[in-house]
């Protein structure tokens, strides 16, 4: 038997403790998540304190310091996972827990607001546990359980950006803004403990020699499906972002109260990622009976057609219904997009892939507020709605024709 194939064969298996390490990744993920986005309630009035007085440069800075780790995650997320195809995903994971508790903890030391940018710029470039975790789960899991692990584990993710934001509120009024960010550390530091001493990651000699040899890319046989998994991640963040600019004037367009705008603004921005939350884990053991294509082109066509009716409702509960239903469908995606890739590609180069993959979701997340914005701004809020279900269905049709021929027959 040959390298390759006994690298093949051990991807199949997956590790016996894929479970023990999907229990510690779904824990570790949600609670950096969850520091990464309680900072949302008071980034603007910690960027006050630390020396900003002007309301427009309170605004800008809070963008910046926001936009900042995203922007620095896009750019390293590939290096990371090409290093953890040679050095052990493990160890990943014990970086980015070890480099987010030091500079969380960091901003609760601030002395101005350039500190604060460069600190999150750090957390980008240093962190990227939840999408390390990803790139665990998916090459350690059996084939046959990876999608409903994945899904499992986006579940967690989403559920810490739920939560962060609802933390951020509450807990700076009892312990301050800066003994929160050493809180957060604090359980960081816990994750990476956990970490350290619980995961156990199954090496491959193989894999890793192959790994250095490989040029990631170059390696990968059919190019197709990994090219539409890219655009998936892509549109999929895109149409879940591309509303956030405009929600708020949308909504005060259907609500009488308009006392009660920001509440209806805060559900409906919550509404999708709580579909998300509850179906991830059922569409993705359905991916695995079924096939992943079947669901990833049906998910992007439902959300598609469930953006018309969000471009002409006549009342809030209508939207925040839609968002729901449109949450749920998306659902899917994250561990489907993980789970393809990873069939799609030799495990020596899913590390790499799997990071452009998380790279191509940072472009999205970016590129959606920016093109919802320009779009609501300049041509209508309909168009941000009809615009993102044209994308989406294009994203279901490619998907559907480039799907490898034994799907096909099947």
């Amino acid at each position: 038997m040959t390298e390759t194939q006994m690298d093949a064969t051990d991807v199949a298996a997956g590790s016996v403790h894929w479970k023990r390490n999907l229990v510690i990744a779904l824990v570790g993920s949600f609670t950096t998540i969850v520091a990464m986005t309680l900072l949302l309630p008071f980034l603007p009035l910690y960027v006050e304190e630390l020396g900003v007085s002007d309301h427009a440069a309170i605004v800008q800075w809070s963008g910046i310091a926001y936009g900042a780790t995203f922007f620095a995650a896009a750019i390293v997320a590939p290096l990371w996972g090409r290093l953890g195809d040679i050095y052990g995903r493990k160890l990943m994971l014990v970086r980015a827990s070890l480099g987010m508790t030091v500079a969380i903890s960091l901003m609760g030391m601030a002395g101005s607001v350039w500190q604060l940018v460069a600190l999150r710029l750090f957390v980008g470039l240093a962190g990227g546990y939840a999408s390390g975790s990803m790139v665990l789960v998916a090459t350690q899991t059996p084939k046959d359980r990876s999608a409903w692990a994945l899904g499992m584990l986006s579940s967690g993710i989403m559920a810490g950006n739920l939560v962060g934001p609802l933390i951020g509120g509450a807990l700076p009024p009892i312990i301050g803004i800066r003994n929160t960010f050493l809180a957060a550390g604090g359980v960081i530091f816990l994750t990476f403990l956990a970490t350290t001493f619980l995961i156990r990651e199954e090496k491959s000699p193989a894999r890793k020699q192959a790994a250095k040899a490989s040029g990631g890319w170059k390696s990968i046989p059919d190019k197709r499906p990994v090219v539409a998994m890219l655009a998936t991640g892509l549109l999929l963040m895109l149409a879940n972002m591309s509303i956030e600019p405009i929600i708020t004037v949308y909504v005060a367009q259907i609500v009488a109260d308009l006392g009660h705008v920001t509440m209806v603004a805060g559900i409906v921005m919550s509404a999708a990622a709580l579909g998300s939350i509850l179906s991830a884990s059922y569409l993705g053991k359905l991916a695995d009976r079924i096939g992943h294509w079947p669901v990833i082109a049906g998910a992007l066509a439902a959300a598609a057609l469930l953006l018309i009716p969000q471009a002409f409702v006549t009342a809030s509960w209508q939207l925040i219904v839609l968002r729901f239903l449109m949450g749920v469908a998306l659902g899917g995606l994250l561990p489907c997009i993980s789970a393809v890739i990873r069939h799609s590609v030799p495990d020596s180069a899913a590390g790499s892939i799997l990071g452009l993959s998380i790279s191509s979701q940072y472009v999205g997340q970016v590129a959606g507020p920016v093109l919802g914005g320009f779009v609501g701004g300049h041509i209508g809020m309909r168009a941000v709605f009809l615009g993102t279900c044209i994308l989406l269905l294009a994203g279901a049709a490619y998907s559907w024709l480039v799907r490898p021929r034994e799907d096909q027959e099947r």
